[in-house]
């Protein structure tokens, strides 16, 4: 059965010089009822301190990062990444008082990859992007992980970026970056977008005609891209990324206008929204305890049939 939208969402690490291993030092904690509105997952590290995945975890997966960001680290997937939210934890995503969910556009049945978002990356909305005409999305960066596990919300992946595709969503930037896990069986043999055309045929041109339709259910018109939808690769997608992390970085030293994004975080050096773990421990105390969740909509398993 699949899970309302976002909740599908992975947070990914993009690849780095660490190991595989080091995702692993994080986990999560849920607060709240699942499938309810008041539903969390919050993040912590090693360490067990609560942190914000969009802010403290560092967009590569290398000590080379810490030092550019640079970050206080003494030791160191119907839903969405809850940007507005101190420590920005995993939310229902909710449309008009009801909880949204991904459509099954046939012949897809809900997300056709890992949907996730690299953290430490930020989509400004007041920034027009010199490619697409348009301002960002006032999000993390999101990403198309293809790999062939079925990740589970909240999981940290590091992963290989081999493209993206420059998706305008309902008049705003929306960067679709496509990455494979590194641990992935065919990983060794996938470097580039040109790699996944070969060896995994028809699954770009799925992505693109996934993300042309996946709002006309919710009576919205068709998704359009940059470039024709052609997928850029991946030295183009690095560009992106540097950019979209530089915009986060400015963010979070009060150099750019985040508008209602909550930037409150506990590693960031400098950052003047850096809190102590005291205060984002009392952050997540205060949201509801963790209770059995209510039954998944039967909306979830409709099928909508939209001309191609």
């Amino acid at each position: 059965m699949r899970a309302p939208r976002g909740l599908s969402r992975l947070l990914l690490a993009a690849r780095g010089w660490g190991r595989l291993g080091a995702m692993a030092r994080y986990s999560t904690e849920q607060r709240g009822r699942p499938n309810s509105p008041d539903y969390r997952l919050y993040f912590k590290n090693a360490d067990g301190k609560y942190i914000s995945p969009f802010h403290d975890i560092p967009l590569l997966a290398a000590s080379k990062e810490d030092k550019e960001i640079p970050a206080k680290r003494a030791k160191t997937t119907g839903s969405e990444i809850a940007t507005e939210e101190p420590l920005n934890p995993i939310k229902q995503d909710i449309k008009k008082g009801k909880l949204r969910y991904v459509a099954n556009i046939f012949p897809h049945k809900g997300y056709i990859w890992n949907y996730g978002a690299l953290p430490q990356t930020w989509e400004d909305p007041n920034h027009t992007d010199t490619i697409t005409g348009c301002c960002g999305d006032n999000d993390p960066i999101d990403v198309c992980e293809i790999g062939s596990k079925v990740r589970s919300s909240g999981e940290i992946v590091q992963v290989k970026v081999l493209g993206v595709l420059a998706l305008v969503d309902e008049g705003e930037t929306d960067w679709k970056i496509i990455a494979i896990s590194v641990d992935d069986p065919e990983a060794h043999k996938i470097h580039d977008i040109d790699d996944v055309k070969k060896h995994k045929p028809g699954y770009l041109e799925a992505t693109v005609d996934w993300f042309r339709l996946y709002k006309v259910p919710d009576d919205k018109p068709e998704n359009h891209f940059a470039f024709n939808g052609e997928f850029k690769d991946k030295d183009f997608a690095a560009e992106i990324i540097k950019s979209t992390h530089e915009h986060w970085k400015a963010l979070l030293h009060k150099k750019a206008d985040g508008g209602t994004i909550n930037c409150t975080n506990v590693l960031v050096s400098g950052s003047p929204f850096c809190c102590s773990e005291e205060d984002a421990r009392s952050i997540v105390q205060s949201a509801p305890v963790h209770v059995n969740g209510d039954s998944v909509s039967p909306e979830v398993d409709f099928w909508y049939f939209c001309p191609k």
